[in-house]
């Protein structure tokens, strides 16, 4: 069992906060373009950042926690491009000028956070509370995983987010940005900006994502404060990485299939532990150096594939990936639309 003071939880939350507070001022006080220089700047920035608190943590806490925050790490890393995939198709339907994407992603990841956090705080209290609660989240995660295989070659359509449509149907709007505001007056009556859909798509997008990666990162550890700084440090980086490979997600063509397979792994994980508490301590589990083996080799496998893929075929582009079948589009309306994740 993993003891960690107040102090530790405090500064820890206190660091991820200052982090959070350093991107949002920088967002709101200096609207612009994010480059390819300064995106990578920052993503190799937030890498050594949880690199060197993946280290400290070992070193203070021991090697086998160590292991089990690297692991969680890479899990919540490689399912957040998969939530990138999904702000660039929300940046691309709502037109939001690039200036504006770097508030809303801030944005975006300060509400995943903390969503995140209540639904480990959930997560880490039933499954101390019932131990059929790691059979439950496999079964979540064996689901999901087989319906993200089956609906790998869709893409989600935010417009039809319930979110969204409910606040179109409820609150005056304006088509205009107004310099970045949410809300705003335009001839004499307030309004809400599409920067104010915008932000509600991501929150609800949020909400799912969450409903998909807490089960899977308590697969590799079932320490709170683990699954919390492994998200914390996945999602800060989760800004600059969008801008540094929006350009870069079409060619990941087998994403999904990858991610389908490191869920349904990690599906099977958590029920072998069920049972091996129990049913019986005979029957064997996965250990956390095996299932982090098994994910980079997953992740690494799926990228170099998908490089080569689309190399021998330029015109493949990748989906997000859906849990739910949806209306294909005709074939002379290729845009389509999705249905989002649930």
């Amino acid at each position: 069992m993993l003891e960690i003071s107040g102090l530790t939880w405090a500064v820890t939350i206190g660091l991820i906060v200052l982090l959070l507070a350093f991107d949002l001022v920088l967002a709101a006080v200096r609207p612009h373009r994010v480059g390819f220089r300064e995106a990578t700047a920052w993503s190799v920035f937030y890498i050594l950042v949880a690199v060197g608190f993946g280290v400290w943590f070992a070193m203070a806490y021991g090697g086998d926690f160590g292991t089990q925050y690297f692991a969680g790490y890479i899990v919540e890393k490689s399912l957040s491009v998969d939530n990138l995939f999904v702000f660039v198709i929300i940046m691309t339907t709502f037109a939001v000028p690039e200036e504006h994407q770097h508030m809303v992603l801030t944005f975006g990841i300060i509400l995943a956070l903390i969503m995140r956090a209540i639904f480990i705080a959930l997560g880490a209290t039933l499954l101390s509370l019932f131990s059929f609660m790691f059979l439950l989240f496999g079964l979540l995660l064996i689901y999901t995983a087989v319906q993200l295989f089956r609906h790998r070659d869709e893409d989600p359509d935010v417009e039809d987010n319930a979110v969204v449509r409910t606040a179109r149907r409820v609150l005056p709007l304006t088509d205009e940005y107004v310099g970045g505001k949410l809300v705003a007056r335009v001839e004499g009556r307030r309004v809400a900006t599409p920067l104010f859909i915008v932000l509600l798509a991501i929150g609800s997008i949020d909400l799912l994502f969450a409903l998909d990666s807490i089960p899977a990162v308590f697969g590799v550890t079932s320490e709170a404060y683990i699954v919390f700084v492994a998200n914390a440090f996945a999602l800060l980086g989760l800004r600059a990485l969008y801008f540094l490979v929006k350009g870069l997600l079409d060619r990941l063509v087998y994403l999904s299939t990858g991610l389908s397979i490191i869920l349904g792994f990690i599906g099977v994980k958590l029920i072998l532990h069920w049972a091996h508490e129990d049913i019986s301590p005979d029957i064997p589990e996965i250990t956390t150096p095996i299932s982090l083996g098994v994910i980079i080799t997953v992740l690494v496998v799926v990228t170099v594939a998908s490089l080569i893929k689309t190399r021998k075929d330029p015109t493949l582009t990748a989906h997000a990936g859906s849990l739910r079948a949806h209306k294909r589009a005709p074939a002379d309306d290729p845009g389509g639309s999705g249905t989002p994740r649930s």
